[in-house]
């Protein structure tokens, strides 16, 4: 065979092989025997190997390629991947509709999907071929698992058609396929893994695709953007499937809502009978075009909302109670329970939240609880079955010492937290770090809650001014460090050291004070002086700050510790850059009034930017009104809004205008 024939054998062979794949992974209706599928793709692998310049990027061959080495790389998405907002109850869902109805006069279908326990994976491909794969991250910055990715035979490396889209859509490991790979850890003396959606998320981000391909992993997608016009959902997964994707057949067009309700009833205790895991259902409105006038709050898209199933609860035995020290050195009971398999995974423990819960619950050592995990992540403790209880049960003493570094326990008047007076006790100090160098505060790249730890174990740092004065030869000798990652280290405390006021206050680890109330106190005291300089009456005349917040702070403040440590951090390089507001006229004259629950930013904020802007707020619609801006349930401003014939706007349309 000469080079041109291998060219058009080579041709031939990916063409039925990936052909004979989606018959295979994605519709599940095989034509030939594994046998055959062999031969094929061993012939393939052959010719490439003898013309490696003739291998095409859709080969079946490139679906596993060398191990990475290093970090992920990241990736910036195209425009913000969003979470859906939870609803638990039927109540919540008629509550999500009415919304949908006072923002929109149109008439909508909704559509139905069950809601895969996986990872949101987002494939971007040019010309119709597969150029990147990135988890969603934080819903901005995603990281490239490509290599991965590729190794997912129902996740198509060219698409039936050369056009640019990007796609999304869930992975997952079917419940077969767990057990299996569980099974395999148990034969080997291994732990087993905890659930289908943490192993697939596992999977994913492993530098071996052998790893990863061994584990045989799946897709469903969901939505698509770019070259393609649709007006509906149930469009797009005609779409999608198309192109040769795999998309979740679990779905129904829904003209009302009792037909919504209908599909949940359904589905919900009757997951079993699914080859995979979900714990809900999606519910999504299906014309396009109504979606567009809706929008997205910060967080999530206002036409879509996730239904999830009730928890599981289950039975189990309290076996002890221990207490758990925070950052603020305040004491959380928590039950360890005779473990349960519960939602996926083995629990064996549970938050009891604060002595008064207990004694609320009136939970012993000993007795048979009912558990469950809070929004199908936190396992707590539902109820007592005290039918059951042995004669032996202990009732909870919440100890009058630190179980952690002896210190004395209190009990301010009106509080619920019990609290280590010790300010040097090794866990408060150790947690105190951690929030300083988390996502919210400096953010400092690379330290994570074990490499503070270690750093604090063995003594380099002692608070959070200590970490600005590490070097390279502090870090490399420490177990985990090599020389690439103690400068990269050092480089992310570099860069962190120039940090907004607001975040600064924040990573402080003041009690009560929360990134929003940070942002709220910058406002006014934009400079870290006037704020450090502030009085308490001050403090407390600053919107949702109140007299037990104002105290916490001048307290904080004035304490001798706290300022040495904030000292040491300005010479040790930290410069706090100062709130600043751009002020312009271009809304002058304009009069907005504002209804319903804004979600993206607070209603004071909005406030604030409109008058920085020229404009004004008032509290009641008239005929001089400019805009009305809808929120989340709107109310009777709506109303009269729509009778005055008053200009309305959504949130999203006042970002814009903003």
């Amino acid at each position: 065979m000469n080079k041109e024939q291998a060219k058009q054998r080579i041709a031939e062979l990916i063409k039925e092989i990936n052909y004979h794949n989606r018959r295979y992974y994605v519709l599940d209706k095989p034509l030939i025997s594994d046998a055959h599928y062999d031969v094929l793709y061993r012939e393939l692998v052959k010719l490439e190997k003898l013309y490696s310049d003739l291998i095409l990027p859709d080969s079946p061959s490139k679906r596993v390629g060398d191990k990475v080495s290093g970090d992920f790389k990241k990736v910036e998405h195209d425009k913000r991947r969003m979470s859906l907002e939870d609803a638990f109850s039927v109540s919540e869902l008629k509550e999500f509709e009415d919304r949908i109805k006072k923002l929109t006069n149109k008439n909508f279908n909704y559509v139905c999907e069950l809601k895969i326990d996986g990872l949101q994976i987002v494939l971007t491909y040019k010309k119709g071929l597969l150029v990147t794969a990135a988890t969603r991250g934080d819903g901005r910055i995603g990281e490239d698992v490509t290599h991965s990715v590729k190794t997912i035979r129902d996740i198509p490396l060219k698409l039936s058609k050369p056009i640019d889209v990007v796609v999304s859509g869930e992975i997952y490991i079917s419940k077969k396929d767990f057990a299996k790979i569980n099974q395999d850890q148990i034969s080997q003396g291994e732990l087993i893994y905890a659930n289908p959606r943490n192993l697939a998320a596992g999977t994913v981000r492993q530098l071996d695709p052998k790893v990863v391909s061994a584990r045989n992993l799946k897709s469903f997608v969901y939505d698509i953007e770019g070259d393609i016009l649709t007006g509906t959902q149930l469009e797009i997964f005609k779409v999608l499937t198309g192109l040769g994707f795999s998309v979740n057949s679990d779905n129904k067009l829904c003209k009302n809502l009792d037909e919504v309700l209908g599909f949940i009833r359904k589905w919900d205790g009757s997951q079993g009978k699914l080859l995979y895991e979900t714990d809900g259902v999606v519910i999504k409105i299906n014309e396009l075009s109504i979606r567009n006038l809706l929008g997205a709050t910060a967080k999530s898209p206002r036409w879509a909302i996730a239904y999830k199933f009730p928890a599981e609860q289950k039975g189990t035995k309290i076996l002890d109670i221990e207490v758990q020290v925070g950052r603020q050195g305040t004491l959380t009971p928590v039950a360890i329970l005779k473990p349960v398999r519960l939602a996926g995974s083995t629990v064996n423990r549970a938050t009891l939240h604060n002595e008064d819960e207990i004694r609320r619950k009136d939970v012993r050592v000993g007795d048979t609880v009912i558990v469950q995990k809070a929004g199908d992540v936190i396992p707590e403790v539902v109820s007592v079955v005290k039918s059951k209880r042995p004669k032996t049960s202990k009732s909870f003493i919440m100890p009058s010492s630190c179980p952690i570094c002896g210190g004395k326990i209190i009990k301010k008047p009106g509080e619920v937290a019990h609290r280590c007076s010790n300010i040097q006790c090794f866990v408060v100090q150790l947690r105190k770090l951690e929030h300083f160098v988390s996502r919210k505060a400096f953010n400092i790249d690379g330290l994570g809650t074990k490499i503070v730890e270690q750093l604090y174990k063995e003594g380099l740092i002692k608070d959070y001014a200590d970490l600005f004065t590490l070097e390279e030869g502090d870090i490399k000798p420490l177990e985990r460090f090599a020389e690439k990652s103690s400068v990269n280290l050092i480089k992310s405390i570099e860069e962190s050291k120039d940090i907004n006021l607001d975040r600064f206050i924040y990573a402080l680890g003041i009690l009560h004070i929360g990134d929003q109330t940070a942002r709220d106190i910058v406002k006014v005291f934009n400079t870290w002086d006037k704020f450090v300089n502030a009085s308490q009456n001050k403090l407390e005349s600053i919107d949702g700050i109140g007299e037990k917040v104002a105290v916490s702070i001048v307290e904080f403040l004035n304490d001798k510790n706290n300022q040495l440590v904030i000292n040491r951090l300005f010479k040790n390089g930290v410069k706090v850059k100062s709130y600043s507001k751009t002020i312009s006229d271009r809304l002058a004259g304009q009069t907005f009034v504002l209804t319903g629950t804004l979600t993206s930013i607070s209603r004071e904020e909005i406030e604030v930017k409109i008058r920085e802007l020229g404009g004004k707020t008032s509290s009641s619609v008239s005929k001089n009104t400019d805009y009305v801006v809808v929120g989340d349930n709107p109310g009777s401003k709506y109303d009269k809004a729509k009778q005055l014939g008053v200009k309305i706007i959504t949130e999203l349309e006042l970002e814009q205008l903003l």
